[in-house]
């Protein structure tokens, strides 16, 4: 169910887009925004836009929640709060979320997306989701 959840939210019409996609390492989930020229907000520095990256980020806390558990259909934004800590440049942007709490029906997640090093976030996310597990009896 979760995979084809996934796909699901990999072929919503923004997402594909982008050309956001997944690469599963280990046990981690990691996003990955491939560069592409629409994406660019500012060519003056040039710089990412925002809101690509901060879409981006709210794919992959949804790509996470759906790989965590089974769930019945795609995760909610309850709400979302994003912090831009540096430009992102015209290159590839990274994301992996972890997932704080997941409850019966709201899931906490943090997203940190970067680009050269992980340890030199370009954006971080904090967010609640809406979720509805599968039953543990089905």
């Amino acid at each position: 169910m979760s995979d084809d959840l996934i796909r699901t939210l990999l072929e919503a019409p923004y997402v594909s887009k982008f050309g956001v996609r997944f690469e599963r390492r280990g046990d981690e989930l990691t996003g990955v925004l491939p560069y592409a020229e629409h994406l660019v907000g500012n060519p003056l520095v040039p710089a990412l836009h925002g809101g690509a990256v901060g879409a981006f980020m709210e794919v992959v806390a949804s790509g996470a929640l759906l790989a965590a558990q089974p769930l019945m259909r795609l995760p909610k934004p309850i709400d979302v709060a994003v912090d831009y800590l540096r430009p992102a440049r015209p290159q590839d942007v990274y994301a992996r979320a972890v997932i704080g709490r997941s409850g019966s029906r709201v899931a906490n997640v943090r997203v940190e997306a970067w680009q050269n090093r992980r340890d030199a976030p370009v954006a971080t996310l904090h967010g609640h989701f809406l979720i509805k597990p599968v039953p543990a009896d089905s």
